[in-house]
């Protein structure tokens, strides 16, 4: 049920939370999300936070709170036609084309998303990204969501809309330390007839900031999609991504790496929906867990009864680094079509012995051959990242996060008494 508009600075309304009855939040931590005394957003003051270097920039855009602080774009990448607008989300929805941005994309959630009904009702403005027919724009839009207040509700909308036979590269990066806040962006990627979308999220939030993002995908005649979502932060931080493959030709690929440590959760709901014939999806994840972090995926290929010869691959696999650790990975399918090819896999297990024994018999420490193997584990779903660069970026980004795990587990060793 949609809500009221509610403005910056007022109290977030009290309204029902899902439960874990619900299989869309099972197993998931919603009865710890901050819901309560929680302040709509006002425009934060931003800090040093800065974009990853990821090659040639097309356009920069920083947020802070929800609100757009500055928008900077190339002359190549306005003589190609692109276009980065604010939108009035009270302005109305329709069917947005790509030569306007005048109205916004509808937002559908099978069985409804309260978090959603709340963004929509506590967003001040919209990040209307658009690419006219037959455009190709050169560089990458770098998007910098940023969460700076602490016990605040922070809504974000981007819509990005690839016109007919046109193409963009878009890299998103969300981090900040706002202590007890929510963030709950609404992400909608529109692909027409033709055109190609490359999309990298990378989210390092603090680890007492809470995330529940619901991102919706719509593929077109012909056309690819290839998202990834890198999950690093967050105390609970959950991403929910319905992926509808349109018409004949369509191709989706969902990418997502994950690295849990302490007692963060990293949560994935997904929807890949095949509604025309001869239209792809393919998805890989692969997560790691340790200490007391927890990892859930869950999943859904839905081919519909049109959907003929469609082909979907799943495949979600996660390594236990620590006895403490868990994970939950449900692969799951819907098939109205008899004429498909289909295939989900799920995987879930320590390090291999026999990997670490082989580095450690040639010299390697016991804390660096774990690390190597982590980060040959991760390669192969970076080295496929829609974004050239990306993965090199990511490099030094996930060496910190090892090293901060590293560290802290030393330290509940020391604590403990225990030698290493």
């Amino acid at each position: 049920m949609p809500l009221d508009v509610l403005h910056p600075g007022a109290m977030l309304p009290a309204v029902a939370r899902p439960t874990t009855d619900a299989e869309i939040w099972r197993y998931s931590r919603v009865a710890k999300v901050p819901m309560d005394g929680l302040t709509i957003a006002r425009p934060g003051a931003p800090t040093a936070v800065t974009h990853l270097p990821i090659g040639e920039v097309a356009a920069t855009v920083h947020l802070v709170d929800g609100f757009v602080r500055s928008v900077a774009i190339s002359p190549m990448a306005v003589a190609a036609g692109l276009v980065i607008s604010t939108v009035s989300p009270s302005a109305g929805r329709g069917n947005a084309g790509t030569d306007t941005t005048d109205s916004l994309p509808p937002i559908t959630v099978d069985g409804g998303d309260v978090f959603v009904d709340l963004a929509l009702a506590t967003a001040a403005e919209a990040v209307f990204i658009s690419v006219p027919r037959g455009a190709a724009v050169p560089g990458v839009v770098q998007i910098l969501n940023e969460i700076a207040t602490d016990r605040a509700f922070v809504a974000v909308q981007l819509v990005v809309v690839v016109g007919e036979n046109a193409s963009l590269s878009v890299v998103e990066r969300v981090a900040g330390s706002g202590a007890g806040s929510l963030f709950s962006p609404i992400t909608q990627l529109e692909v027409d007839a033709g055109a190609t979308l490359r999309f990298v999220s990378i989210q390092e939030l603090g680890d007492q900031c809470f995330q529940v993002a619901h991102q919706q995908c719509v593929t077109g005649r012909d056309a690819t999609l290839r998202a990834m979502s890198v999950a690093l932060g967050g105390s609970y931080a959950r991403v929910r991504t319905d992926a509808v493959v349109n018409e004949q030709g369509g191709f989706n690929e969902l990418l997502a790496v994950y690295f849990g440590a302490g007692h963060q959760m990293h949560d994935f709901r997904t929807l890949q929906h095949h509604v025309g014939p001869r239209t792809t999806s393919e998805l890989l994840f692969k997560g790691a867990v340790e200490d007391h972090s927890q990892s859930v995926y869950s999943g859904l290929i839905r081919i519909g009864e049109n959907a003929r010869h469609a082909v979907a691959n799943q495949a979600n696999r996660n390594l236990l680094l620590s006895p403490t650790a868990s994970v939950e990975s449900v692969p799951n399918l819907e098939i109205e079509n008899n004429e498909v090819k289909c295939s989900h896999a799920s995987a879930v297990g320590p390090v291999d012995e026999e990997h670490r024994y082989y580095l450690e018999l040639r010299g390697v420490p016991p804390e660096e051959a774990e690390r190597l193997i982590v980060t040959g584990f991760f390669a192969d779903v970076l080295d496929r990242s829609p974004v050239p660069g990306v993965a090199d970026a990511l490099t030094g980004v996930f060496a910190a996060k090892f090293g901060e795990a590293e560290a802290a587990r030393n330290r509940e060793f020391s604590a403990a008494g225990v030698t290493r």
